[in-house]
């Protein structure tokens, strides 16, 4: 893996065929680590004057012709390197945000503890994993899954207050914490976020699917983009990595960090 922006001491020797530097440098085409995955993709530390402010960023892969699937899933798309940025993005977040049908397309378990990342949430204050938050209206899922039975972090599902009192119970018995964020039968994305932070998950990661990520874009909630571009062509007709009606006006977001690792483009925006 390479840095190819923002381009530092290493990076612009490398180009102009002068000494990168130790094999260290970030200009290197080299594995990195998992502590500096970590600093790369590191979470804002500002905070509001009531405290922390939630930042809520998403994490997708898209192939060269815009498919964010293939047969119905992201894993085909995929890459190692994606994968472990995938993990690092999970280990440092608080909660999950995903979608009910990606729950049900990708097969979600409970995230995991990992003892590589113990320390670092230790220090920042989180608990052994993030918790998953499920956005679902209808509340057609199923509870005797593990996501719901058996997680370290009690799941969390996000319904309207119209949601089917049976399926809340369903929900509750289960093990899972269901969280009302509407007035209807769907999520109001903005309340979604507070009701988040006022839970004291600050630090949200969003993995769509393209549905959620779209009412995500069009409620002007989304801080960051980390999007993988993947040196594949599928043709077809897959989804795009947001879906859902257009916005009045396109959002603007502007390119932080760029990473490069066979062929493979692994980039994060932040709004304007």
């Amino acid at each position: 893996m390479r840095r190819l922006f923002p381009v530092t001491d290493e990076t612009a020797a490398r180009d102009s065929g002068g000494d990168p530097g130790t094999a260290g440098a970030e200009g290197a085409d080299r594995e990195w680590g998992l502590e500096e995955l970590a600093a790369a993709y590191a979470y804002p530390s500002g905070s509001g004057p009531a405290g922390p402010e939630p930042w809520l960023r998403a994490n997708m892969v898209s192939t060269l012709d815009g498919a964010a699937q293939h047969d119905g899933r992201s894993q085909p798309i995929s890459s190692a390197a994606d994968m472990r940025i995938f993990g690092t993005l999970r280990a440092l977040a608080d909660a999950v945000v995903v979608g009910a049908e990606t729950v049900r397309q990708e097969g979600y378990r409970p995230a995991r503890a990992r003892e590589d990342f113990a320390a670092l949430r230790e220090a920042a204050g989180q608990g052994p994993a993030p918790a998953i938050a499920v956005v679902s209206a209808s509340l057609d899922l199923d509870f005797s899954l593990p996501l719901f039975t058996s997680p370290l972090v009690p799941t969390l599902v996000l319904t309207g207050a119209a949601a089917a009192t049976d399926r809340i119970a369903a929900a509750e018995k289960a093990g899972a914490q269901v969280v009302i964020a509407g007035d209807g039968m769907g999520v109001d994305p903005a309340r979604a976020v507070r009701a988040l932070a006022d839970r004291g998950l600050y630090r949200l990661l969003t993995e769509g699917g393209p549905r959620l990520l779209g009412q995500l874009v069009a409620a002007g909630v989304l801080d960051e983009l980390c999007l993988t571009v993947s040196p594949m062509l599928t043709a077809g007709d897959a989804q795009r990595i947001a879906g859902g009606p257009p916005v009045a006006v396109p959002r603007r977001f502007e390119l932080t960090s760029l990473l490069e690792e066979a062929g493979f483009l692994f980039s994060r925006y932040r709004r304007t």
